[in-house]
């Protein structure tokens, strides 16, 4: 059975949105290691739809030959979790039909490596709630953001998590990893 992994760029405050405005002063060789070893055990990725939107706006429309991530992005199969799409028009990306759990499942038995998941907070919650999320890998930032969308913002319901991997990096950003707790 195929994990379903989910990665963040995360501050001390738990914000996880638009990291692409607060993440790169910490992003070093060091964690491109990490971020590589992440990418590289998945060989599909489980998008909500705010995610599959954004990424599909974006990606399609970079030259590879500047980047080696645009193909990845591109021609990694895509899985598209949404309840108000009809369609998905970015290459080799699909979109899910029915019921979640029964989608998630299915995707978790057939052969592969792990199934990435990234920048989908509403839809990792959903999952961990359910009990369908493997992992949780969180690239933790020294720094508070101050607002913007949290992980798990006041009201979610308790998750209870276990440590099984933690590094520290060079540029005080921990590297964890967490599984759901057994019950």
């Amino acid at each position: 059975m195929r994990k379903l992994v989910s990665s963040f760029f995360i501050s001390l405050d738990g914000v996880v949105e638009a990291p692409d405005k607060w993440h790169f002063p910490y992003f070093d060789e060091e964690m491109g290691a990490a971020v590589g070893e992440a990418i590289g055990a998945t060989d599909s990725l489980l998008l909500g739809r705010r995610g599959y939107e954004e990424w599909a706006a974006y990606w399609p429309n970079q030259d590879p030959a500047s980047d080696p991530f645009v193909s990845v992005m591109n021609d990694t199969p895509k899985y598209v979790a949404s309840k108000t799409l009809t369609e998905v028009t970015w290459q080799n990306s699909t979109l899910l039909q029915g019921d979640l759990d029964d989608a998630v499942n299915e995707l978790k038995s057939a052969p592969g490596k792990s199934i990435g998941m990234s920048g989908s907070a509403t839809l990792v919650r959903s999952l961990l709630e359910q009990g369908l999320l493997d992992e949780l890998r969180l690239l933790v930032h020294p720094l508070v953001v101050g607002q913007g969308a949290k992980l798990f913002p006041d009201g979610s319901p308790p998750v209870k998590l276990e440590l099984v991997d933690s590094k520290a990096f060079s540029t005080g950003v921990l590297d964890l990893t967490y599984v759901p707790a057994a019950a």
